[in-house]
């Protein structure tokens, strides 16, 4: 079983930065592409971005596109998500997710994804 286990988050004012990670237990952390999903109240959960197992890779949905960084250090079993520039829309729980199989047209697709962290709290002040 693999464990993910995020956080970072926090309230923030808009034009804010904060950079969430994302552990991981698994000893087979590298073989595994990581995506971030977010979700609003009332809303359905929503990708965010993707990274391929060795970072050469990269995805981001159209809103979060330019101020956001997805990044990963194997060695760590860690994988981050630096967002800048946040705006009241951004608030969210947020999901890191790890995915065994996968190709580059699934990774937005958070049915591709095996294993799923709790989330962490992400607010942005007006």
């Amino acid at each position: 079983q693999v464990q993910l286990v995020e956080s970072g988050g926090g309230l923030v004012q808009a034009g804010d930065s904060l950079r969430l990670s994302c552990a991981s237990s698994a000893r087979t952390f590298s073989v595994f592409a990581m995506g971030w999903f977010r979700q609003a109240p009332g809303k359905e959960r929503e990708f965010v971005a993707a990274i391929t197992w060795s970072g050469g890779s990269t995805a981001y949905a159209g809103s979060t596109k330019g101020r956001c960084t997805i990044s990963r250090d194997n060695a760590k079993n860690t994988v981050y998500l630096q967002m800048n520039s946040l705006k009241p829309e951004d608030t969210a729980v947020y999901y890191c997710a790890a995915a065994a199989s996968y190709s580059a047209r699934t990774l937005v697709d958070r049915y591709a994804y095996d294993y799923w962290g709790q989330g962490t709290q992400v607010t942005v002040s007006s």
